[in-house]
């Protein structure tokens, strides 16, 4: 009887871990309209992977880009796509579109 608790203990907390392992990340929605972001500000969870969920609405090409994330993603016009972004430190990262460097960035807030 102890052997059967001790294996039934057990299946469950692997069942339990992989449970934790597929929960889905947080997204966020951002907006690329001819170099403009809306929301022009993301506040995100700091120490938390998370998912940005980019739509370029715009009538021609835009790259989101962050150089201090060192990530970069280029849509054409009508498409979406996700950048996942790893757990931050509390602080500001900004962002740009490649495309329209003389618009003001976005920026990400984590805290």
């Amino acid at each position: 009887m102890k052997l059967y608790a001790l294996l039934l203990a057990a299946l469950s907390s692997v069942a339990l871990s992989g449970i934790a392992l597929t929960a889905p990340l947080p997204s966020y929605e951002l907006q690329i309209r001819d170099g403009h972001f809306t929301p022009a500000s993301l506040q995100v969870a700091a120490g938390q992977r998370f998912k940005i969920i980019v739509q370029n609405l715009g009538q021609g090409p835009v790259e989101f880009e962050s150089t201090p994330l060192r990530i970069e993603k280029v849509l054409s016009p009508g498409i979406s796509s996700f950048v996942v972004i790893h757990p931050l430190k509390p602080g500001s990262y900004g962002f740009f579109d490649e495309f329209h460097p003389e618009l003001p960035p976005g920026v990400i807030e984590a805290r």
